[in-house]
């Protein structure tokens, strides 16, 4: 009987321990259950809102501060456009590539393409002065500015960067899997996962710009830098293939913007953005 006993026990630890042993493969063979060495891709839209923001405009002739002025975003809403490859540029749009360097933690490379539309027919404090040749049609104008309440015609100014307002920036951020919370079993079908991240960048906007009557301007340049904090959950699907809903706020500074023909002529202003991002993407092994 003895030998029964210990015969017996033997051949239940032999077996659990093969069990908790091709349980442990099955978790260590999930394409899911690692990150280290995938790449990312991905591409989105956005709406953005935009705190007050003083502009300060300055040339030859001028210089004058605009404050607290009110902007807006450019939305297109749902469009073939975020995917018709001649257009797809012309949206709100997020461009994004990464990789991970470890299971948690990625690094990578993108292009928020914003719109910023200042709200036309606003009325804001202007404090400066304006002293253009008589010959001048924006001479209308001259005069010295104390806080003087002034309405921002079309006449006076048309001022927006839509083509667009482009945060090109690098993202280091932490990737966490929540699936458990959900009682996801198989991640290699579905996985959600909780990702935070900050940014730092460049801005390079295409201006659109009429100003005091001069021609107008609309051309690319590198005008400032930008921060930001983000927050998402990532949803993927098949182990490959991915949406992914992002909340990003940051600081916007631009010191140069060009606003007319002449490089004598710019402006410059910072304020706060806060990004709503649904963008679509995949993920691989290389």
């Amino acid at each position: 009987m003895k030998n029964i006993i210990l015969y017996s026990a033997f051949l239940i630890m032999c077996f659990s321990k093969n069990t908790f042993a091709q349980e442990q493969i099955k978790i260590q063979d999930k394409y899911t259950a690692h990150n280290k060495g995938k790449f990312f891709i991905s591409w989105g839209g956005n709406r953005d809102s935009y705190t007050k923001s003083d502009v300060t405009f300055r040339g030859k002739d001028y210089n004058f501060t605009l404050d607290n002025m009110v902007a807006h975003d450019k939305p297109k809403g749902w469009h073939v456009d975020y995917i018709n490859p001649a257009r797809m540029t012309i949206p709100q749009t997020n461009f994004r590539m990464g990789y991970f360097i470890n299971d948690h933690y990625s690094i990578a490379v993108g292009w928020d393409h914003m719109k910023y539309v200042m709200t036309q027919d606003q009325t804001v404090n202007m404090t400066g002065t304006i002293n253009l040749p008589l010959t001048d049609s924006g001479s209308d104008y001259n005069g010295t500015y104390n806080n003087t309440p002034s309405v921002m015609t079309e006449k006076f100014l048309m001022y927006e960067h839509t083509d667009g307002l482009n945060y090109v920036n690098t993202e280091f951020s932490r990737h966490d899997d929540i699936s458990s919370l959900f009682k996801i079993g198989n991640t290699d079908k579905i996985q959600i996962n909780l990702t935070e991240g900050v940014g730092v960048g460049l801005l390079y906007p295409k201006t659109n710009t009429t100003l005091l009557g001069k021609p107008r301007h609309d051309d690319f340049h590198v005008s400032g830098y930008g921060t930001s904090l983000k927050a998402g959950l990532n949803v993927t699907f098949l182990k490959h293939f991915y949406v992914q809903g992002e909340l990003k706020g940051g600081y916007i500074n631009m010191q140069d913007i060009r606003t007319t023909q002449s490089t004598e002529d710019s402006a410059f202003q910072d304020f706060f953005f806060f990004q709503r991002i649904i963008a679509f993407g995949g993920i691989f092994k290389i």
